[in-house]
């Protein structure tokens, strides 16, 4: 099989495209061939800086296919399956940024047929951690389903990014008023397009009092991106009692927190990654994840608010640097030929 590998950190030069043997499933364990494969911002980390732990790593958490082989203890009936993947490269040398890849059976969840591939390797890193997100509340849903989240107001922080788009698409799905910040009317649109019920552009105006406008009694939970730079514009905004959950700090601004206030406002601030979230919760966010998908509530492209941008295997490296670069809007995918 041909795949994309690295034995060193760095940029993206540091991506091959080599020939390898195909990999057999172990216990417990599914081969995918992949058709497409999903580029998150924590691929380029993990290509950059993070820890090998393998003379040799294939990239890439997410993906999609179809099951064409499984090991020991598996429902020998999977194979053949449509699959969307999550976390195929955690902790493991085989992503998805290869015609076949394997990982464990959980992480290769049914996909709809009514659902494309490129749909599928749009799920995982992103949907999950929207999905983690929306339910981290003090008096919020363990789970997502339909009127989950009724009366409910969720505000998505960068409600065009890949994050931000499925908080839109989960919440909605879930029965939220959905509010969405953006910074320009091209990313407006596209948040619209997902779903949000209301957009406010950030740099213009008072965002804080056209939020208000919206929700005169507070926005029940923030889904944060940038959380240093927008923690004013949050705690302007949050009810008493209600949560900040925040799963990156894009732009790397430092965030000071007034202890006071946040004390009196009783904040719940949520910090969040996969990796470290816990299987059970990772499980659960899977199987709401999927529910959603089988409902019609998470489908992409620029006319569901996530613009596609789409790479061949062998320029997994243009594909890094076109994420890297920050110019692109939408989700990068890198498709693998059958």
């Amino acid at each position: 099989m041909r795949a994309i590998v690295h034995r060193d950190n760095g940029g993206p030069d540091v991506l091959r495209l080599v020939d390898r043997d195909l990999p057999a499933p172990g216990p417990g364990e599914v081969r995918v061939r992949i058709a497409v494969s999903g580029v998150n911002p924590a691929d380029l980390q993990a290509r950059s800086g993070g820890p090998l732990g393998f003379p040799e790593v294939t990239p890439h958490l997410d993906g999609a296919g179809v099951i064409d082989a499984v090991g020991a203890g598996v429902d020998p009936d999977r194979a053949g399956q449509r699959v969307w993947l999550f976390l195929a490269a955690a902790g493991r040398p085989t992503g998805t940024a290869a015609e076949f890849t394997v990982v464990p059976a959980e992480q290769a969840v049914p996909l709809p047929d009514e659902a494309g591939f490129e749909a599928g390797a749009s799920l995982g890193v992103p949907a999950l951690t929207a999905h983690r997100s929306l339910t981290v509340a003090e008096d919020g849903p363990r789970r997502l389903r339909p009127g989950a989240l009724d009366g409910r107001v969720v505000l998505a922080a960068g409600g065009a990014g890949a994050v931000g788009h499925a908080v839109i698409q989960l919440a909605r799905w879930a029965g939220a008023t959905v509010i969405g910040t953006v910074s320009g009317p091209e990313k407006a649109r596209l948040a619209t397009a997902a779903g949000a019920h209301h957009v406010v552009n950030y740099r213009e105006g008072d965002p804080a009092a056209a939020i208000r406008a919206i929700a005169p009694d507070g926005v029940d939970l923030v889904a944060e991106v940038a959380l240093g730079a927008n923690l004013a514009l949050d705690l302007a905004v949050l009810r008493t009692r209600g949560t900040i959950s925040t799963y990156a700090n894009d732009g790397g601004r430092p965030v000071e927190l007034d202890v006071l206030r946040n004390m009196v406002l009783n904040t719940r601030l949520q910090f969040l990654v996969l990796y470290t979230a816990g299987p059970e919760v990772r499980a659960a966010a899977a199987e709401d994840v999927a529910a959603a998908v089988r409902a019609g509530a998470l489908p992409v492209g620029e006319e569901h608010g996530l613009p596609l941008v789409r790479f061949p295997l062998d320029r997994t490296a243009d594909a890094h640097r076109a994420l890297e670069s920050g110019a692109v809007v939408g989700k990068v995918l890198v498709d693998v030929p059958w």
